[in-house]
C-alpha cells in the first residue's frame, strides 16, 4: 500500500473549514444565541500558538444574513465564500482529507441524512465543494458513513461504532468485514477498532467523537456518567470495558483514562440531549472543550489538562449549539498538514 498520511489532529493542520449557522427553521435555539456560541470557539480555534503558527479559517455561508454574521463575528480571522447547505454539520458532510505520496485527498463517504433522519438540501454537494476549496482530489467510498464517526489515532488505527457504520439505515449490505476492508482500503489504515454503540439520545446513532477520542497513539480518553440521574451510565461503563481489551495497529494495549461527563442534560422540552466534553476541536494553541454549566466541568477540564502536552486545554459553552445536536468537532472539519509538518501532542 503507497504510504498514506492521516495525523493525529493534535498535529500540524492546514486549514480547518466550517459552515455558518443559517437555517432558522433548523435551529431549536434562536441563531440569536447560537451566533455568539460559535464566534467564541472559533476564535479559540484559531488562536496563534506561541510559535505564531496559524490555522487558516474558511467559512462557507448559505444566505446573505450567514455571511454578514460570519464576517462580522470573524473579521479577518477567516475567508468566508457563499455557498449552499443543509446546515453546518461539516465533520459529517466534508470529506475526511489524509494524504497519499504528496498528494492531499478528501475520501468522500455517501451523505444519507444521518440514516435518512435529516435530508437537507445541499449537504450531500458540500464535501464536492470543500474539497474543490482545498485543493484536494476526490475518492469516493463505497460505504455511507460521516467523519464524526471515525477517530485516527495518526498511526494506523481507527475507532468506530458498530451503531452507527452497520446500521440498516446506513449500510445494511456489507458484513462487519467487508465494511473494515473499504475503511483501509479508501483511508490506508490498518486496525478497526469497534464499539457496539455510542451515547443514549445521540441522532447520529452512536458518533465516536462523542464518547471517545485518542489523545496521541496508543492512549484514549472516555467519559464516565455524573449524577444519579445520568441515563448515559447504561452505555459509558461498557464503553470503558470494551476499551480496556483493544490493542492498536502497532499491537499497543490502549491506556485508558476516565473524565466525568456532563451529566443529564435536557432541552427546554425535558428531552435528554447528548452533552458531550468529547467533541472538542483542536487548533494550534488550544483544544477548545464544549461545556455546559454542569458541576463536573472543572475536573473534566483539569484531567484533560494533564493529558495533552502541546496544547492549552480551554471551555467554551455550547449549550445552544447542542440543540441542534452536536458542538465543535462535528461542525468542522479540518485539512491535515503534510508529513513534513508531523508533530505528535
Amino acid at each position: 500500500m503507497t504510504e498514506t498520511h492521516l495525523p493525529h489532529e493534535t498535529a500540524v493542520q492546514d486549514r480547518l473549514f466550517t459552515c455558518w449557522p443559517a437555517a432558522r427553521d433548523y435551529w431549536p435555539a434562536a441563531l440569536e444565541d447560537v451566533w455568539p456560541e460559535y464566534r467564541a470557539f472559533l476564535n479559540l480555534a484559531v488562536e496563534p500558538a506561541p510559535n505564531g503558527r496559524r490555522l487558516p479559517l474558511t467559512i462557507l455561508a448559505s444566505t446573505g444574513e450567514a455571511e454578514a454574521c460570519a464576517r462580522a463575528a470573524m473579521g479577518n480571522r477567516a475567508e468566508v465564500i457563499r455557498h449552499p447547505y443543509g446546515d453546518v454539520w461539516t465533520r459529517d458532510t466534508g470529506p475526511v482529507f489524509l494524504r497519499r505520496a504528496g498528494e492531499l485527498l478528501a475520501v468522500r463517504f455517501r451523505h444519507n441524512g444521518w440514516g435518512g433522519k435529516y435530508l437537507y438540501p445541499g449537504d450531500a454537494e458540500l464535501g464536492e465543494k470543500i474539497a474543490e476549496l482545498a485543493g484536494a482530489r476526490i475518492v469516493p467510498v463505497d460505504l455511507v458513513g460521516e467523519g464524526g464517526a471515525l477517530e485516527f489515532d495518526g498511526d494506523g488505527t481507527v475507532l468506530t461504532t458498530r451503531q452507527c457504520l452497520l446500521n440498516s439505515n446506513r449500510n445494511p449490505g456489507p458484513s462487519e468485514s467487508q465494511v473494515e476492508d473499504r475503511l483501509k482500503k479508501a483511508l490506508g489504515i490498518e486496525k478497526v477498532l469497534w464499539i457496539d454503540e455510542g451515547m443514549i439520545a445521540d441522532h447520529t446513532d452512536g458518533h465516536i467523537d462523542n464518547i471517545v477520542r485518542f489523545v496521541r497513539p496508543g492512549v484514549v480518553v472516555c467519559q464516565m456518567p455524573f449524577g444519579a440521574d445520568d441515563e448515559q451510565a447504561r452505555v459509558f461503563p461498557a464503553i470503558l470495558r470494551q476499551l480496556q481489551t483493544m490493542t492498536d495497529a502497532r499491537g499497543r494495549r490502549l491506556q485508558v483514562h476516565i473524565i466525568p461527563g456532563p451529566g443529564r442534560f435536557e432541552d427546554e422540552d425535558g428531552e435528554l440531549m447528548p452533552a458531550s466534553y468529547m467533541n472538542w476541536v483542536i487548533g494550534p494553541r488550544n483544544i477548545v472543550v464544549p461545556t455546559y454549566g454542569s458541576q463536573s466541568e472543572g475536573a473534566a477540564l483539569r484531567i484533560l489538562r494533564g493529558l495533552f502536552r502541546n496544547h492549552r486545554i480551554v471551555g467554551s459553552r455550547s449549550d445552544a449549539i447542542l440543540t441542534g445536536g452536536g458542538a465543535f468537532h462535528c461542525v468542522t472539519c479540518h485539512v491535515p498538514g503534510g508529513p513534513e509538518c508531523f508533530e505528535q501532542a
